[in-house]
């Protein structure tokens, strides 16, 4: 599945916009408080709608009058979260429109409206195969049986709690096949918050191993089970590493005598492997990134924030492609990015930028900019066009 477009109204900083036409590798740039973790957030908050409740993913961001665009008004106002996807159905691509509408109710969140829509054939208008308004709806269970006419499907009506998505619990049965594609995706969708103390240092030698955390605190549990289980994959990532970070010829996911796991580094220097606690922040992160791209079983959503932290700059380029590969291999990326020469290695038609103007937030496509194609045409790279200011309005004021 791939996310078309992203539609956002009252979303933080996001009044109103409409981001279509999105690529398998998207990169955001803009000025620090233009909204490119807001973006990232609106990923975070629909997953986090699905692990618990509208409420819980409102209260971690401060409620919801803190996550509704200044100037609304809580009592009338509502968030619109919209989105538009490539899934195949009956062996025929089409595209599936995902929407949801917040509000609230005497000070309690509740979900207005939300619809699961697409196009049964190639004429006529979408149908909607879940459509939910302040919990109460229904879901269509025979969608694919494209031989009946939309008067022949079959709704289940159903309750869920006002707070709480449609899809999280219909998403779970088979019947209902739109939403169980849908809820799916988000489960797996990865919305990284890596923080490299929390990968450091000894683990418990069992929790998800399969899949590097949002955090990274399990690296030592997946670099393992990549070892043990995909050997040519653990192995290339090695390689990797040798030709990016000065001295590194090994790592190793040991367990230790008292049964904790820890990674260690083995410097051709020397004869005895060191704890990753005396590595470098920026080695601990490229390792990382490497399990991370390299995952035998890509995300359907990728979304990284400012990869360049910590990494030595001439590496920016090599690390554009490896997330190029990893969305070539079926998982879209989304990553920001302050670094000009890590855009230096983007494509035209993979950037973005922010600009907020009057507190409010717009998205721009280099793409849609006649000028800087035209230096592109001419063989400019878009980090230098960047830093010399042709991102019109992307620069603080």
């Amino acid at each position: 599945m791939k996310i078309e477009s992203i539609r956002l109204a009252n979303f933080k900083a996001f009044k109103d916009i409409h981001l279509t036409d999105m690529p398998p590798f998207m990169v955001v740039v803009g000025a620090n408080g233009s909204g490119k973790s807001t973006l990232f957030d609106v990923f975070g908050f629909l997953h986090d709608c699905l692990r618990g409740n509208v409420r819980q993913a409102l209260d971690k961001r401060g409620r919801f009058p803190e996550v509704l665009s200044r100037g609304c008004d809580p009592a009338t106002d509502t968030i619109l979260i919209e989105l538009q996807y490539r899934m195949e159905i009956t062996s025929v691509e089409r595209l599936v429109t995902y929407s949801l509408q917040i509000g609230q109710v005497n000070g309690s969140p509740v979900v207005k409206r939300e619809i699961l829509r697409y196009k049964r054939g190639r004429y006529g208008s979408p149908f909607h195969f879940l459509n939910f308004t302040n919990g109460e709806g229904y879901a269509i269970t025979n969608e694919e049986d494209f031989s009946k006419s939309d008067e022949e499907l079959e709704r289940e009506n159903q309750k869920v709690s006002p707070d709480t998505l449609a899809i999280k619990g219909l998403g779970q049965f088979e019947r209902f096949k739109a939403a169980n594609a849908f809820r799916q995706l988000i489960e797996n969708w990865h919305v990284s918050d890596f923080h490299i103390n929390a990968a450091r240092g000894r683990k418990e030698a069992a929790g998800d191993t399969e899949h590097l955390s949002p955090t990274g605190e399990n690296l030592p549990l997946v670099a393992r089970y990549l070892s043990e289980q995909h050997p040519k994959v653990f192995q290339n990532i090695l390689n990797t590493m040798a030709k990016r970070v000065p001295g590194i010829s090994q790592v190793e996911s040991k367990l230790m005598d008292d049964g904790y796991l820890a990674l260690r580094f083995q410097d051709g220097a020397f004869k005895t492997p060191f704890l990753d606690r005396y590595v470098s922040d920026g080695t601990i992160k490229m390792f990382a990134y490497l399990v991370l791209l390299h995952d035998p079983n890509p995300h359907p959503l990728l979304c990284v924030e400012e990869p360049e932290n910590q990494l030595y700059p001439r590496l920016m380029a090599e690390l554009a492609e490896e997330f190029r590969l990893y969305a070539n291999r079926g998982g879209q990326v989304l990553v920001s990015t302050h670094s000009p020469d890590f855009l230096n290695a983007i494509e035209m038609d993979e950037v973005c930028w922010l600009v907020k103007r009057s507190g409010y937030t717009e998205i721009r496509r280099a793409k849609d900019d006649a000028q800087i194609a035209a230096y592109v045409s001419e063989g400019d790279q878009l980090g230098y066009l960047w830093k010399q200011g042709f991102f019109e309005g992307v620069d603080p004021q």
